[in-house]
């Protein structure tokens, strides 16, 4: 016991003073996290040596911020905000996978480590850029909710790539193992297109007896949240996914008004220990052995998927400055890519020198990608302000 609570206060400390330093800075709190993962993992002061068991309750995290997003986000009335993202999302899938060939074909990597790669760049994080979007009122905006709902769309594409990992080497392969997800995912997008016109869900009075009991309160909270997210795990689905589409109907029932007061410091703390798991994950001798291979693979990320989004937002009709603002956004790969790192390893995909290559490279990109967005944000801004002073010139002049 005594162990147990010098490890928690440790965390918490630890976790406070990054936390405080970055306030300063401007910076979001998830990047303290991390960094809390690699100060006090096996290779500094190995306060947690085991990041497999902190990953599996910080998923928990994951699950319950992926609900609070479906809550706060409206789901648009008008069709281009449901169907521009699926296909903004597509065009970015499919430059992704030609990106990705082009590259290994170059360096010469096996086809394996190319599709590989190709799912890296497919997916980005969630919690990173919702965070990002809610931090600077643009969450709810028109070109927020399109970005968030990408997010959503590559959260239904990570069931069939997670079946298809599994599946690679295994010669009992059923397609049926690939065709239900599919299909679950096909019914979530009519009910989520039939909530999107409905103004409220009304429950039967007997629900209104939780409102004043906040037992009963915490506990039907996550049961909602967790309970969703178990179906979509038992259909194929990520639970993620599941919590999400739970989070967006709760929203629509006003008595549950109550569920985010009682369920934010839940969130905060399990969303912590995920990514602190992501930072323990870390391997510092490897990363020092090899920091010219994982930096150079790292900013080669966020310089590409920055320039693949840019590109698909600009098919989408959208003006240069929005574009890459978005690209920006979308530069890092996400909690999912470790997941797929996972498999992928798991399955005998890939060997174990290139799982930590692309575990650390996911692990810097989701590090540095809140300092890359700002960076590129600020001169966005610095670019938007000149041109606007110089029409105001010009017009004064005239």
């Amino acid at each position: 016991m005594n162990g147990l609570l010098w490890s928690i206060c440790v965390l918490c400390l630890t976790t406070l003073g990054i936390m405080f330093l970055l306030k300063k800075l401007n910076q979001p709190y998830l990047i303290a996290y991390i960094i809390v993962g690699i100060v006090l993992g096996p290779h500094i002061l190995g306060i947690f040596t085991n990041p497999e068991e902190i990953e599996v309750i910080g998923e928990i995290g994951i699950l319950l911020l992926m609900f609070f997003l479906g809550m706060e986000i409206n789901v648009p009335d008008k069709r281009s905000l449901l169907i521009t993202p699926v296909v903004a999302q597509s065009i970015k899938t499919l430059l992704s996978i030609i990106f990705a060939f082009l590259v290994g074909k170059i360096i010469g990597l096996s086809l394996n480590s190319i599709i590989l790669i190709a799912v890296l760049f497919v997916f980005n994080s969630t919690a990173v850029v919702s965070e990002f979007l809610k931090k600077h009122n643009a969450l709810k905006t028109a070109f927020g909710i399109t970005i968030l709902n990408m997010l959503i769309f590559q959260d239904l594409l990570l069931a069939p790539v997670l079946t298809l990992l599994k599946a690679w080497n295994k010669e009992d392969f059923n397609f049926i193992q690939i065709i239900f997800p599919i299909m679950v995912c096909i019914a979530i997008f009519f009910v989520v297109k039939r909530i999107r016109t409905t103004r409220e869900i009304k429950l039967p009075k007997l629900f209104r007896a939780i409102e004043n009991d906040h037992d009963l309160q915490v506990f039907f909270g996550l049961f909602i949240c967790l309970g969703f997210g178990l179906l979509a795990e038992t259909a194929g689905l990520s639970g993620a996914l599941g919590s999400f589409i739970a989070g967006v109907m709760v929203g629509k029932v006003k008595i549950f008004h109550w569920l985010e007061h009682s369920l934010i410091p839940f969130k905060v703390f399990f969303v912590t220990l995920f990514f602190v798991s992501i930072g323990l994950r870390l391997d510092l001798y490897y990363l020092y052995s090899n920091f010219r291979i994982i930096l150079l693979g790292t900013f080669f990320v966020l310089i590409s998927n920055s320039f693949m989004s840019a590109i698909v937002f600009r098919l989408l009709k959208y003006n240069w400055r929005d574009s890459w603002y978005g690209g920006a956004l979308l530069s890092q790969t996400g909690e999912f890519g470790i997941l797929a790192l996972s498999v992928a390893y798991k399955t005998e995909i890939i060997e174990y020198s290139l799982y930590k290559a692309g575990l650390g490279i996911t692990c810097l990109s989701l590090l540095l990608s809140t300092i890359w967005i700002a960076i590129l944000k600020k001169i966005i801004d610095k670019n938007q302000n000149t041109r606007i002073g110089k029409v105001l010139k010009h017009k004064n002049l005239g």
